[in-house]
């Protein structure tokens, strides 16, 4: 039977008596429960969507540059925060702890290519821009033993951890934990919408607003392309925004991800999950949803204080159900970006693709530690011998899943300038200079080993077995 507001009072007596949970974690999960058993969810009415004007989605070329002049910057960055979130761990490809010490180039994990980026700005404008983890119960302990080896780098590292709230046991709608599952898998972190209250709930916020900062930068751990944008930053503080989310030009491969649309006056964020079925294709379509939301998000502080003391942060709930050790739960979560159509001013922009590189699967992995990408002072900049704007697709196939298989397979990192597409499959493995361009598939047959030699160049081909090559 489906749950309805009459299990709130037996939900709450369970939750009231989990001593791992917090007064304002207690409150909080209550409060997503009950908004999800009363079905306040907003219904979208698809012939109100409006498509955002250039003064709601800015293009970023239109937003004024920042001067050279040294001050002038350094006033900028001390009114900032950066924000990373760190609660995933790294599993999906293969790795224990957390995703961002997974190492991306030159030996380098994302936590360092963080840390070096702010500390090259702290140490070239004199300025103290603080670096935020935000953790969940997964990655807590981790990363407080990783961050100690950032003792001496020329930036103040916080760390606090999101909620921890129990799953629910779906038939019974109990909390997982009270029926005597008390290990990590009783419990989740409900979704990066939860960086407000927690952000706040941890005391960081009213420290940073007490230091004279003013905007947080919340961004992936996992997105090499979310630097510092002065461009972005001047803006805001200029125009009083007080959330601004990066949005970027939809590929084919981003057709799911969520954009932004103007609505009943306010711009907000559409997810897929939110499109009545009759619409998910014109959804998915580049023609009339052309831009996509890159989960880069600026936010004033301030306001973040405002609308989390209000409880006025009510973002779409995801429900998220799974089967945990033969047993059905349901998490409920919330994502930041959902957030924005409540604050007041609050704008996209449309930025470079650049600032969006996510490293979600060895594939990615691939992209960046080719000779596509250089790494400069931590940050990871494009080849401009490429001349083709997007990059190229990889597929890599089950044999390449973990980081460890897939270092295991390449002697080096082919040359991939000149690729359009590239697709494994099977036991294949690549020697060392190797050179790929054009469209290239390589499929080794069913117990056969493949391997492309040291040196090859391979160009337009199909490569089914030693004898193509």
């Amino acid at each position: 039977m489906a749950a309805t507001t009459g299990n709130l009072p037996q939900l709450k007596s369970a939750v009231d008596g989990l001593t791992d949970m917090s007064e304002n974690e207690r409150s909080g999960f209550i409060n997503l429960v009950s908004r999800y058993l009363s079905g306040e969810a907003q219904h979208i009415e698809w012939s109100k969507i409006q498509t955002p004007t250039d003064e709601i989605v800015v293009p970023y070329e239109k937003m004024a540059s920042v001067s050279e002049d040294v001050s002038e910057t350094k006033n900028l960055l001390d009114k900032l925060v950066v924000l990373k979130l760190n609660g995933g761990l790294g599993t999906t490809m293969g790795c224990t702890g957390p995703k961002s010490v997974i190492e991306v180039r030159d030996g380098l994990t994302f936590l360092d290519l963080i840390v070096i980026q702010i500390e090259n700005l702290n140490n070239k404008y004199g300025c103290k821009v603080p670096l935020v983890l935000m953790n969940s119960f997964n990655t807590h302990d981790d990363t407080q033993k990783i961050v100690e080896k950032y003792t001496n780098s020329n930036v103040d590292i916080h760390t606090f951890n999101q909620s921890k709230y129990p799953r629910v046991v779906a038939d019974e709608f109990v909390p997982w934990p009270s029926k005597g599952k008390t290990d990590k898998d009783g419990w989740y972190p409900p979704g990066h919408g939860d960086v407000f209250p927690s952000l706040m709930n941890s005391g960081k916020l009213d420290a940073f607003l007490s230091q004279g900062k003013e905007y947080v930068f919340v961004a992936n751990s996992d997105n090499l392309g979310a630097i510092v944008d002065l461009t972005i930053l001047k803006h805001l503080i200029q125009n009083k925004n007080e959330y601004c989310m990066e949005v970027t030009p939809k590929t084919l491969a981003d057709v799911k991800g969520g954009t932004l649309i103007s609505y009943e006056g306010k711009v907000q964020l559409l997810e897929i999950a939110q499109v009545p079925d009759e619409h998910v294709n014109e959804f998915k379509s580049i023609e009339k949803f052309k831009i996509f939301n890159t989960n880069n998000l600026w936010v004033n502080l301030k306001a973040i204080k405002k609308l989390v003391e209000a409880d006025a942060l009510k973002m779409e709930i995801i429900p998220n159900p799974k089967e945990v050790d033969g047993v059905k739960v349901l998490q409920l979560e919330t994502a930041a970006g959902a957030a924005i159509r409540f604050f007041d001013n609050a704008i996209g922009v449309n930025v470079p693709r650049s600032r969006f590189l996510p490293v979600k699967a060895t594939s990615d992995l691939l992209l960046v530690q080719s000779d596509l990408y250089t790494l400069v002072d931590g940050f990871v900049t494009r080849n401009s011998a490429r001349t083709n704007p997007s990059n190229p697709s990889i597929e890599l196939g089950p044999e390449f899943k973990k980081v460890s298989n897939f270092l295991s397979r390449f002697k080096s990192i082919p040359s991939i300038v000149e690729l359009d597409s590239l697709k494994v499959s099977g036991d294949v493995s690549f020697g060392s200079s190797v050179v790929l361009k054009g469209k290239v598939a390589v499929t080794a047959k069913s117990g056969v080993k493949l391997e492309i030699p040291d040196g090859a160049v391979v160009e337009n081909k199909d490569i089914n077995g030693p004898e193509d090559l």
